[in-house]
């Protein structure tokens, strides 16, 4: 689908991220950790070791969690319709996107589209780009719970909690030293669209074919890095029940619940064994396939929460840095 970039410049767009990959030092500490946070982990046997494959309940693979000396992103797929895939390559080099023909072994292309692109960007990530199914949604989702009638018990005792399950990924955040660079790059290799801003020290963008305010966001830092990852849930009490959960687990370290400013989504992180954040995340705003969005650019106090808990100082450290 060809989109316009800026007054006349035309662009196709992927429109859904399909997977990541992440490194971490300890598969069984990642096991334990996604495990607890509700996400159906899988682990598989390849030849460079045991890996983790995450699932919510939609039953796509989200993410791969890979054996490693130490956390970093090992890349991140998007998908795209297959007649956008060879204008999105030229889009790539023209951007300054370093095409890659032979991808390290560790990573396991093998998981990913054969027929699909891999690239670094201008941070050096590695990115991959294949024809695949639309998984983010392509309308607003239900979250918000109904409203509680009179005469009726609201809540249930702690006892009868289950065990809340994220219903699908919703986005990742990711720390570059350059935002409105990062911003560009993105826009006019991925086709992506700014959402919202604040400065140069955090931007938010969304795919054009119906998206979450927010696919991709970027933070400020003296380096590259991954801050985390969002998985959407039902409605603020399943973030409260969720964020509990983790606490009994022994994850009671992390930021929330809150409400933010920048996508509206309510919230709750959870830090992982390796200093970056899972999140529940609720009832986010959505940009629908072919509406205007009024991008804003917001004061720093507006760019993380509009209610909530005082912002802990490791919430903005970059532990790759």
């Amino acid at each position: 689908m060809r989109e316009q970039l800026g007054e006349s410049t035309p662009v196709s767009s992927v429109h859904s991220i399909d997977h990541f990959a992440l490194n971490v030092p300890s598969i069984e500490a990642a096991r334990h950790f996604f495990t607890a946070f509700g996400l159906d982990v899988q682990v598989v046997e390849r030849a460079g070791g045991s890996e983790l494959e995450l699932r919510a309940l939609d039953g796509h693979r989200w993410a791969r969690i890979l054996p490693s000396s130490e956390k970093s992103l090992a890349y991140l797929s998007f998908s795209c319709y297959e007649g956008d895939l060879e204008a999105i390559e030229d889009q790539i080099r023209s951007a300054g996107g370093r095409l890659m023909v032979d991808v390290p072994a560790a990573i396991g292309a093998e998981y990913c589209s054969p027929s699909g692109l891999w690239f670094a960007d201008l941070d050096g990530n590695i990115i991959h780009v294949g024809v695949g199914p639309k998984t983010t949604p392509s309308a607003k989702e239900a979250n918000v719970s109904p409203a509680i009638p009179a005469d009726v018990r609201g809540a249930y005792p702690r006892s009868a909690a289950k065990l809340v399950r994220p219903r699908r990924m919703s986005h990742v955040l990711l720390f570059t030293p350059d935002v409105p660079r990062a911003v560009d790059f993105y826009q006019q290799a991925l086709g992506l669209r700014l959402s919202d801003k604040s400065i140069d020290i955090i931007a938010f963008m969304h795919a054009v074919h119906g998206c979450d305010h927010h696919l991709l966001a970027f933070a400020k830092s003296t380096a590259k890095g991954w801050h985390h990852v969002a998985w959407d849930v039902k409605d603020i009490n399943d973030i409260g029940v969720g964020a509990t959960q983790m606490a009994v687990a022994g994850y009671g370290q992390g930021w929330g619940t809150g409400r933010h400013v920048l996508g509206s989504n309510y919230f709750h992180y959870v830090m992982d064994p390796w200093g970056s954040f899972s999140e529940y995340s609720a009832d986010i705003d959505f940009v629908s396939e072919g509406k205007p969005w009024p991008t804003g650019d917001f004061l720093p106090e507006d760019s993380l929460y509009l209610w909530g808990p005082e912002v802990p100082p490791f919430f903005i450290h970059n532990t790759e840095a």
